[in-house]
């Protein structure tokens, strides 16, 4: 399968972050499903004449467009015209390339969750007309409009992500190439459901002192980060405490809160990230599921039974009070 990705507005944090791809690594994982990188703008050797010379035999459809891959918001100003973000080498707007391109595409993926609904490109008055592909934010519509399919019959399949997970796009391309993926795959935002139906808050090493709501107070206190220092954990779709970044990382086991960067609009949650908004000291932003009469009840009983040792040791930054030991055998 042929996969051409194009970079647009944005940090190109993903294609970093795909780069951190391993066991296997990313080329090794790409050929094993069969997919060859027409052109990537990072990691290919053709440049200038070449690329455009590309681009026009896939638009022709002399070259098979298998998989469109867009990293970064696309930038629809001034006024609609597209000119802030021309394509190197030509006087055509990105947004142009992308769509007369994604037209062509057996399967569209917008990279990152700017590619897929603005993202931090988007945020404050959004000077430069950025969305996604297919949302503009948490309204469906973006530049292909609500109508878009590709070839295969699918909406834009945003990978979201700031970054996202290099395994989550690897994934998410073997699935296609095997001819795996349907409309019954994505969620409501059109993310890939293998990692967007999990929560960041399941596998993280803090859960049990949110089981007691033993609350950190201070970035590098132990204890749980929802309560005061806005982790989002809890209603984040995505994997990243089940699936660690790096083989070993993720935001909370790192120390910094959830911001729920897979979701769209998280660039502007209404008050600043490390901060957890509260109205008569109940967090505004409950976990997901969870209604706030049952979360007023249980939290109550949780703080009331919380451990000497869990109290002691999440508002300190190392271990004060270990575990307790004691025999475990049947007597």
């Amino acid at each position: 399968m042929n996969l051409l990705w194009l970079q647009s507005g944005g940090c190109g944090g993903c294609t970093l972050s795909l780069l951190g791809a391993e066991a296997p690594h990313l080329f090794e994982t790409l050929a094993g499903a069969g997919i060859r990188i027409l052109w990537h703008p990072s990691l290919s050797e053709a440049s200038g004449g070449e690329v455009l010379d590309l681009l026009a035999r896939v638009e022709t459809g002399d070259v098979p467009l298998d998989l469109l891959c867009i990293e970064g918001a696309l930038l629809r100003g001034p006024n609609g015209t597209g000119a802030f973000h021309r394509f190197a080498g030509t006087r055509t707007p990105m947004i142009d390339w992308v769509s007369r391109l994604a037209a062509r595409a057996h399967s569209c993926l917008a990279i990152g969750t700017c590619a897929a609904f603005g993202g931090v490109t988007a945020g404050g008055s959004n000077p430069t007309d950025a969305c996604g592909l297919q949302f503009e934010g948490t309204y469906p519509g973006g530049l292909l409009g609500t109508d878009y399919r590709s070839g295969a019959g699918l909406p834009v399949i945003n990978v979201a992500g700031c970054p996202t997970h290099p395994n989550w796009v690897t994934e998410t391309l073997m699935a296609i190439a095997l001819e795996g993926l349907a409309v019954r795959d994505l969620d409501a935002y059109a993310r890939p459901r293998m990692y967007a139906d999990q929560l960041v808050h399941h596998g993280c090493p803090r859960n049990e002192f949110y089981e007691y709501k033993a609350s950190a107070r201070a970035p590098s206190d132990l204890g749980c980060l929802m309560e005061h220092l806005g982790c989002l954990g809890t209603q984040a779709h995505a994997d990243c405490n089940t699936r660690l970044w790096n083989g070993s990382g993720s935001c909370t086991r790192g120390g910094y809160a959830c911001i729920n960067c897979t979701s769209p609009e998280f660039e502007e949650p209404g008050h600043a990230f490390a901060e957890t908004p509260s109205l008569a000291g109940i967090p505004i932003g409950l976990p997901t599921d969870m209604p706030k009469a049952w979360f007023v009840a249980l939290s109550s009983l949780a703080k009331a039974a919380t451990p000497e040792r869990l109290r002691k040791n999440a508002v300190s930054d190392h271990i004060a009070v270990p575990p307790t030991i004691r025999p475990t055998k049947l007597r």
